[in-house]
């Protein structure tokens, strides 16, 4: 696929026929979920068994990075964790059709989790502390480490080139993220022990159905534990400590959490913010996949401006 890449060009049919090219045949329309990098269909199969098919950007992850994905939720499923790992065809999960890159996972359904619910709160602490103490057991040698400076200071440069960034906030947007950069550098962050981890581990990735279980590992790297903490929290000061309290008690039930790592929940949400703060790229192992700049409908959905379209 090449950098003028969008998914403009992955049609129904070319959809349909990736699916059946593995014997999988959809009994049913293709019902389109949200995802704001990938394309997602639910569908019910001939065997009357409702499935999820993800279709990944190109160019964004490498083979062998989704290939570790897949790899770690088949370690959290081995060991006993409610989690959605990908089905395997032929002993291949990531498959492949007319240069698309797609998996297919069974359908979970379930509620929402809610930051209101006591309990909700003890079962995610139980469900991350196991998790990373599988996560612990080996690190990635293909997906990314969780570097907050390394990270922005890299992103910066690239994003100021982005074509979608108006001449009139150039110098606004320079200024800003210089200075973002300088504060997270002037900090004494403290040292941690670098786990595998879900990434981007936000109520929205979160179901219930009595027992809390995890989705898209899309995002999985080596990180901090509290990488899979802060974008949970929610509430005045006092709310998120209580949570941060439930979430320590129940997690410790599995493995240590060095509770100075509560130290880089804000610079981990500053360093979030200065990624996500124009639409046009993303950092990825280092580098900013400006392709989706030209992606149909992405600067209108995101500002809400049709004059950002390229």
């Amino acid at each position: 696929m090449s950098a003028h890449f969008h998914f403009a060009q992955l049609q129904p049919e070319t959809l349909l026929d990736a699916l059946q090219s593995y014997r999988i045949l959809p009994d049913s329309g293709l019902l389109a979920l949200n995802s704001y990098e990938n394309r997602v269909y639910q569908f019910k199969a001939d065997d009357q068994q409702k499935y999820v098919v993800k279709f990944y950007r190109p160019e964004r992850w490498t083979a062998a990075q989704i290939n570790e994905e897949h790899q770690f939720c088949r370690d959290l499923q081995q060991a006993g964790l409610d989690i959605i790992a990908p089905l395997q065809f032929d002993g291949q999960s990531l498959l492949q059709y007319q240069g698309y890159s797609f998996a297919v996972f069974p359908s979970k359904g379930g509620r929402t989790f809610s930051a209101e619910h006591d309990e909700h709160w003890e079962q995610l602490g139980n469900l991350l502390g196991q998790i990373h103490q599988t996560g612990a057991g080996q690190i990635f040698s293909h997906r990314p480490q969780l570097n907050i400076a390394a990270d922005l200071q890299q992103a910066i440069p690239e994003l100021l080139c982005c074509p979608l960034l108006p001449a009139s906030l150039h110098d606004a947007f320079t200024a800003v993220t210089a200075e973002l950069l300088r504060c997270i550098r002037q900090l004494k962050l403290p040292e941690f022990r670098a786990l595998r981890l879900h990434g981007d581990c936000h109520a929205g990735n979160i179901l219930t159905d009595q027992r809390l279980f995890l989705l898209d590992f899309d995002d999985c790297l080596q990180g901090p534990a509290v990488q899979d903490w802060w974008m949970l929290l929610s509430g005045d000061e006092m709310e998120q400590r209580i949570q941060l309290e439930v979430l320590a008690e129940q997690y410790q039930n599995f493995t240590d959490f060095n509770q100075s790592e509560l130290a880089l929940i804000e610079p981990l949400r500053c360093a979030a913010a200065g990624r996500s703060c124009i639409c046009c790229g993303w950092p990825n192992a280092g580098q900013i996949r400006l392709f989706r700049c030209t992606s149909p409908g992405l600067p209108r959905k995101i500002t809400g401006d049709s004059s950002w379209s390229s």
